[in-house]
């Protein structure tokens, strides 16, 4: 289920009538485009409406004649998939805006500079996408807008996606502890532990998310962990 001070109306005027329902706006755009959702998820409330603004819902006899049921959930997901999603000029500005914030956290969070192996900060890669004028269309998927932004911003910085792998060594005294959010980070691809009860390991991850990983090190060893970038 939606908050329903997040939620916008689907709208569908089919057989004389005006059918609505209060949806998520993400939720709404990916079942249109053909995505696997549960329609109960991105719903604010279980109802067709014949006016969600004053809360008037659709006769039954109304259901009935233009989609066969009166299930809300099947009606629902026609309405979705064959009407329009309403926004307002400011929903639409706020989720516009939403979205690009969305893009650049993915890009930031997978992408280095491939000169100098480092993360980009986000506020280089929304520089980047503003001198690029990447165009943020509501109605196309995270993924699809970062695979255009990625397109357009690099004639104008040097970035790429990529994975890293660092070598990390724990001392005893933190290893167990430690352990469980080392390996829910990133993928482990080689580990030991020592006689002494150290944990060596080999942990891969985006390369963008290098200063949270060693962060999160130096949180829980208190600044005593080892770690070594490894070279390809």
């Amino acid at each position: 289920m939606v908050r329903l001070d997040d939620a916008v109306p689907a709208r569908l005027k089919t057989h004389g009538t005006t059918f609505e329902v209060l949806v998520d706006p993400d939720g709404a755009l990916a079942l249109k485009r053909g995505d696997a959702v549960n329609v109960e998820d991105i719903l604010a409330v279980e109802d067709v409406f014949e006016n969600a603004s004053r809360g008037d819902r659709s006769a039954e006899e109304d259901l009935i004649k233009a989609f066969g049921t009166t299930d809300p959930l099947a009606a629902a997901e026609t309405i979705i998939r064959k009407g329009e999603i309403s926004l307002t000029a400011e929903q639409r500005k706020k989720f516009i805006e939403n979205k690009r914030r969305q893009v650049i956290e993915v890009i930031a969070r997978n992408a280095i500079n491939p000169q100098t192996k480092t993360p980009h900060p986000p506020a280089r890669i929304e520089q980047a996408m503003t001198e690029a004028r990447v165009n943020i269309d509501p109605a196309k998927s995270v993924d699809e807008l970062v695979n255009i932004a990625m397109k357009a911003i690099r004639p104008l910085i040097p970035i790429r996606f990529e994975e890293v792998e660092i070598a990390v060594k724990v001392p005893a005294a933190y290893a167990p502890k430690a352990y469980g959010e080392i390996s829910a980070f990133g993928k482990v691809t080689r580990e030991a532990w020592q006689n002494n009860g150290c944990w060596i390991g080999v942990v891969k991850f985006p390369a963008g998310m290098q200063d949270d990983f060693y962060s999160m090190i130096n949180r829980l060893t208190r600044g005593e962990a080892e770690t070594k970038l490894l070279k390809h």
